[in-house]
């Protein structure tokens, strides 16, 4: 596939606008972190792992919005909903870490942003918003119509980003005196969360024909295209479809986008969910309780019987 996207060119494929926006989030971000801290309101600077988180954050996002994987992402419903995974369960997830917490607080005390966030973030409101918009989105109509014009396709992305970013609040927040939910519930809490997120998983896997017109229909298609395609490059293109460009059946690549986002969900979450189990063992050690009952305290607690 390689040597037949190489056609749309430079541009398609590398996507400059996003090098330059990328190293410049880099560079704003060592100077108010470093050199011009005090002028950020930074004591100190971040740590080498926020740093990393940051900057990891950052490299990710130009391979899903500026490398070729953008470009394949309008051609091939897989690289789609791969993009998806990392641009909604994995940025958001570095930068609410990454981010000194005094910045948090700022954004946060925003007068008219404050009363905002703090219900947003509410745990029940904050999945019921992501996951509710999310499924949404893959609403056939909707997907298509995004793709139709970047003046809709990137307001909607990142509606959807500023979603999940209130949806991994409740579980990363950095603020310790204002923690959302005890370990139990942010264990039921990724659990409902990739419950509701299932049926359009399901929808996707289990469809009989395909469903998006951008990945089956010529016209449509082309006119995706267009949103990382230079129009002087596509004019005079008669591509016929993606088609042309993948070597299985619409049908399999439709089915195994639905498989990549569900298992790259649960596998996400299953990371976060052993962070959760070891954030509690960990204080629960620290205050000098033990979790689990040991051997010894059971047998004994046996013999008192």
């Amino acid at each position: 596939m390689w040597d037949k996207i190489q056609i749309f060119g430079f541009r398609a494929l590398w996507s400059p606008e996003i090098i330059i926006i990328t190293v410049v989030l880099a560079l704003l971000y060592f100077l108010f972190t470093g050199p011009l801290k005090h002028k950020a309101g930074l004591s100190e600077g971040p740590t080498k792992v926020q740093q990393i988180q940051v900057y990891s954050a950052l490299i990710l996002f130009y391979i899903i919005k500026g490398s070729p994987m953008y470009l394949l992402s309008h051609i091939v419903l897989m690289a789609h909903m791969g993009q998806m995974a990392i641009f909604y369960l994995v940025i958001p997830v570095l930068i609410i870490k990454g981010l000194p917490e005094i910045w948090w607080r700022k954004i946060f005390n925003v007068s008219g942003l404050k009363h905002v966030l703090n219900l947003m973030t509410k745990p029940l409101i904050a999945t019921l918003t992501f996951n509710g918009l999310f499924s949404i989105y893959h609403i056939p109509t909707i997907l298509d119509f995004s793709k139709t014009s970047n003046w809709y396709h990137w307001p909607l992305m990142l509606i959807i980003l500023f979603a999940a970013f209130l949806f991994w609040w409740p579980l990363l927040t950095p603020f310790k005196e204002k923690v959302l939910m005890k370990p139990l519930y942010k264990v039921l809490y990724i659990f409902g969360s990739g419950m509701l997120i299932t049926p359009a998983c399901a929808l996707i896997i289990f469809a009989n024909e395909p469903l998006y017109a951008t990945y089956s229909e010529p016209d449509a298609f082309m006119t995706a295209m267009a949103l990382c395609v230079p129009t002087s490059v596509l004019s005079g293109m008669n591509l016929g479809g993606p088609q042309v460009f993948l070597n299985m059946p619409l049908l399999y690549d439709q089915a195994a986008a639905g498989i990549i986002m569900k298992v790259g969900q649960e596998f996400i979450y299953g990371v976060i969910l052993a962070r959760v189990f070891y954030g509690w063992y960990h204080s629960e050690s620290s205050r000098g309780i033990d979790p689990l009952p040991s051997q010894q305290s059971m047998n004994a607690n046996i013999e008192r019987g």
